[in-house]
């Protein structure tokens, strides 16, 4: 049986959904929006009506500062519930179990949880529409049913044969780009041709597996491709600054890398480069890596000198793998679904971003303490 909760925290206490209506209103210009409210919806299988009830006040909600509904509040305005998409990590699901589970001591259950919003005011259709599209990220959620789930297993087919893509090799540059469209890749044209060579030299052509684990591996998440664009157009108007540059320029000089491509790799990595041409960097430890910087050192383990690798490495906290390809970063900030915002109020992150909004909260995903916080 699928036991259901939905928690919300209590006026006063509300200060999300306060932040994300002044956002609504000030950002999409949303001035028929009046009231909003959020709330966080449990589903658990695998447990009894006991322990579900002993759980409501102890691991889904904290009875000072929430309220809790068997079922969605009676409401009068617009409703929809977003969950993350099958597959994507869900920390607050997870977290819920865990907790359910150290209470039980027995099996850990199943559990889905899913944000629900209630939306006062005389809104058109558009406007819901772009109030959705603020708040999911089609990348990692979706919108969710309201409907009562009669189960939380998910069944997977386990598909048979992978599609080959047929003409592939033969596509000129046209068919590329309505390809990458199609598909929906991260990859941009030069990129889709240099697999198209690849695989005409391999005389076959690929398989959708193969361009998407590629499509993953070469975004600008895992390949960090912002950090190979070419400056070509450097304009500084800060004094320390442009002094530092000036002394990165310099080192390109004096290490005779002048014809190499000025990029944001380049200025990382380039301080190694001069430390070792001065004879500082004696225990470097080269290899075909490039993102990080490794010096061997003596380690005393146990009395006894070892040689170990100590590696820098500049780390953007980006997580989307094999494992889990859809998710961002954790740096801090925040980046939201695109919307189509007015001009004036849209901030600009990178050339290569869409239009994004960046939460004025950054750490606030790492002030968890219970599934509820």
């Amino acid at each position: 049986m699928v036991y259901r909760i939905y928690v919300e925290k209590k006026p006063g206490f509300d200060v999300e959904a306060e932040g994300l209506k002044n956002e609504l209103v000030s950002l999409l210009g949303v001035s028929g929006l009046t009231g909003l409210r959020l709330l966080n919806r449990y589903d658990v299988e695998g447990i009894d009506e006991a322990l579900f009830q002993q759980c409501a006040s102890t691991v889904f909600s904290e009875p000072p500062v929430d309220d809790t509904y068997d079922a969605l509040p009676q409401f009068e305005g617009v409703s929809f519930a977003v969950e993350y998409l099958p597959g994507q990590f869900d920390q607050r699901a997870d977290s819920a179990a865990e907790c359910i589970q150290l209470i039980s001591q027995g099996e850990r259950p199943l559990v889905r949880s899913a944000r629900v919003y209630l939306l006062q005011g005389s809104l058109t259709e558009a406007q819901v529409e772009e109030i959705k599209k603020y708040v999911i990220n089609p990348v990692e959620a979706r919108e969710a049913s309201l409907e009562k789930k009669d189960t939380l297993k998910m069944e997977y087919p386990i598909p048979s044969s992978v599609a080959v893509l047929d003409g592939f090799n033969e596509l000129d540059e046209e068919g590329l780009k309505k390809f990458i469209e199609e598909k929906g890749l991260a990859m941009d044209l030069g990129d889709i041709r240099f697999c198209q060579d690849y695989f005409r030299g391999e005389h076959r052509d690929p398989t959708i597996t193969e361009i998407r684990m590629i499509d993953t591996y070469w975004s600008d998440h895992c390949r960090h491709t912002t950090f190979g664009t070419i400056l070509d157009d450097v304009q500084i108007d800060d004094a320390v600054v442009q002094e530092a540059f000036d002394r990165y320029m310099a080192m390109r000089e004096d290490l005779g890398r002048t014809k190499k491509p000025r990029c944001m790799m380049d200025l990382a990595t380039i301080g190694a480069k001069e430390l070792k041409k001065q004879g500082i960097l004696k225990n470097l430890d080269e290899s075909e890596e490039i993102n990080a910087c490794t010096v061997k050192i003596k380690c005393d383990v146990n009395g006894k000198d070892e040689d170990w690798l100590f590696l820098f490495k500049n780390e953007t906290h980006n997580h989307p793998t094999e494992i889990e390809p859809f998710g961002g970063f954790s740096s801090p900030a925040s980046i939201f679904n695109k919307v189509d915002l007015p001009e004036p109020e849209v901030p600009t992150i990178a050339q290569n971003s869409p239009r994004y909004i960046v939460k004025s909260t950054p750490f606030s995903a790492y002030t968890f303490v219970s599934p509820t916080r």
